[in-house]
């Protein structure tokens, strides 16, 4: 009887720390992504597509300007999307723009 005791503790012990192992890959899931109806990109009149932005709304807009090449971008070079100083903790498109948009400096 003790021995089966001990195989449940040594197979629940190892269960247990296969958990404990996993659990930092689960907490790793890729951020959600800021959809164009969200408030605060309404607000700031956020495209995935810097070619639909709403050019009347928006006269000062150029097609050149991308969140790629905005200073508040957090994505790197050729990550098609990536984190954004405006929308928190979503990630935004790489083409995209919102009325934020500042030039990234250099």
């Amino acid at each position: 009887m003790r021995e089966t005791t001990r195989r449940i503790f040594i197979t629940r012990s190892i269960a247990s720390g296969c958990v404990v192992l996993a659990a930092p890959a689960l907490t790793h899931a890729a951020p959600s992504r800021v959809e164009e109806a969200d408030d605060t990109a309404v607000a700031l009149g956020y495209k995935h597509d810097t070619q639909k932005v709403d050019r009347q709304r928006y006269p000062k807009h150029s097609s050149a300007q991308l969140c790629s090449n905005c200073s508040f971008f957090q994505g790197g070079a050729g990550d098609a999307w990536g984190g954004c100083a405006m929308f928190g903790r979503k990630h935004i498109a790489a083409a995209g723009w919102c009325a934020a948009w500042a030039k990234k400096p250099g």
